[in-house]
């Protein structure tokens, strides 16, 4: 259903044929994609936006971000670099491909590269995210995986904070051929996250601790997932969506989030899907890990 006061236009943009034809009369102040994975995708929004956009914004990764990072405050001039993940060498590719057009052709782009951004997804690294598997885990009392110590530290960013620095780039002349990350400036152990998403269930976590590279071996979306992203500390730094977006802040504690998250899940049961799949896959791990270390 169309926003009121907006005009819906249903097509695959896959389709080309068709969907040259529904674009073909229009322009746009902003164009946002947010679901190109590959440089073929880029490929043909540049061919189909080309001097038809202000402004097109690509949503990438943070993911994208030098992988294990030399230097742990990242900043958008650290590296691109991820050898364990093909959906962050791909974000990389799209990005090096954009960069190249806006060079050569002027083409308006601006990056934006969320971190792990959370409202109505479980934000875990391992067990959950679109469903309730690691809550009900939780609740049962069942072991829950904590990669390495725990310690590394982590941000999670609240979706709604995450739209005040995007709604700020959006139709921004300045933002046009520069790259941004939008997360929060809060900085928490992964023990923390696990304890807190715990909490807002009303029980105490049962954390198992195992080590990362043992966990990647289970498959390569946990070693994306790990070893290109959330096994090692990253702080953001934030100062320059805060310049070019002045006022911008996150002010919603994960403490505060996660609660409404459970909450909103919590409050139909059509939401709260057990993956059993997921379930037998911790309990496999750990099962591996624990008979390796007796």
């Amino acid at each position: 259903m169309a926003i009121k006061g907006t005009r819906a236009i249903t097509g695959d943009i896959n389709d080309r044929k068709t969907i040259e034809r529904l674009l073909r009369d229009h322009t746009w102040d902003v164009v946002v994609n947010w679901i190109a994975f590959t440089k073929a995708d880029i490929e043909r929004d540049i061919d189909l936006f080309k001097g038809k956009t202000a402004q097109y914004i690509f949503i990438s990764s943070a993911s994208v971000y030098q992988k294990p990072p030399s230097h742990p405050v990242v900043t958008e001039s650290t590296p691109l670099a991820n050898p364990f993940w093909d959906y962050s060498r791909n974000k990389i590719a799209c990005e090096l491909r954009l960069d190249e057009e806006y060079r050569d052709n002027g083409f308006p782009v601006t990056i934006v590269r969320p971190s792990l951004t959370y409202n109505t997804v479980i934000p875990v690294a391992i067990g959950s995210w679109e469903d309730y598997t690691i809550i009900d885990r939780m609740k049962k009392g069942k072991k829950i995986i904590v990669h390495g110590d725990g310690t590394s530290l982590w941000t999670i960013t609240h979706a709604e904070d995450f739209t005040k620095g995007f709604t700020g780039l959006l139709g921004n002349i300045q933002a046009i051929g520069h790259s941004f990350h939008i997360t929060s400036d809060e900085l928490l152990t992964w023990n923390q996250i696990y304890e807190l998403v715990a909490e807002a269930a009303g029980v105490k976590a049962n954390i198992i601790h195992i080590p990362s590279d043992f966990i990647a071996q289970f498959g390569d979306s946990l070693k994306g997932c790990l070893l290109g992203d959330k096994a090692v500390s990253v702080i953001f730094d934030n100062t320059k969506i805060k310049t070019f977006v002045p006022g911008y802040t996150a002010t919603i504690p994960f403490k505060e989030g996660i609660k409404k998250t459970v909450a909103w899940f919590e409050a139909d049961s059509s939401r709260m899907t057990i993956i059993e799949e997921k379930n037998i896959l911790m309990d496999r791990i750990i099962s591996a890990y624990t008979s390796k270390s007796e």
